[in-house]
């Protein structure tokens, strides 16, 4: 029996699954802590670019005063650089894999100032990140809780 290339082919694509395919849970972790730092970077360093590339289109950001930031809004502010941080730093993460998504907890720790006032907290964050057709992490939805005052 001689299988056709496009019997083949079909058989190919179905092995192959989703993106997820072929990714340990440990890959995924590593990945999405990793574009987590490049994105606390970014904030730090007004490097909008990024936000770009690792923000899901229509992401939102819930903030610790119950206001909700488009993907628009939260680029815009990392360009305009106020409120303008010294540390963006996320710690203490737990990062669950769904396949291709996934949930992070953890703390953020900033300081900076905004409009020449200073600042300094810390944040219990919850994101929530998809993978993308091209098989890249992307931050859909990210939700911030003062800790303590």
């Amino acid at each position: 029996m001689t299988l056709s290339p496009l019997l083949i082919v079909v058989a190919a694509i179905a092995a192959s699954g989703s993106p997820a395919a072929g990714r340990s849970a440990a890959q995924d972790e590593r990945e999405i802590r990793r574009v987590e730092a490049e994105l606390c970077h970014a904030f730090e360093t007004g490097d909008a670019s990024v936000l770009r590339r690792d923000l899901d289109a229509r992401f939102t950001l819930t903030n610790s005063a119950g206001e909700v930031a488009s993907f628009e809004q939260t680029v815009a502010e990392v360009e305009k650089r106020d409120p303008f941080y010294d540390v963006f730093r996320n710690h203490d993460q737990v990062v669950r894999s769904y396949g291709d998504a996934a949930i992070v907890t953890g703390v953020t720790s900033v300081a900076g100032h905004s409009q020449d006032q200073p600042f300094q907290a810390d944040f219990q964050f919850t994101d929530t990140w998809i993978r993308d057709r091209g098989g890249q992490w992307k931050l859909a939805a990210s939700h911030a809780s003062r800790v303590g005052k």
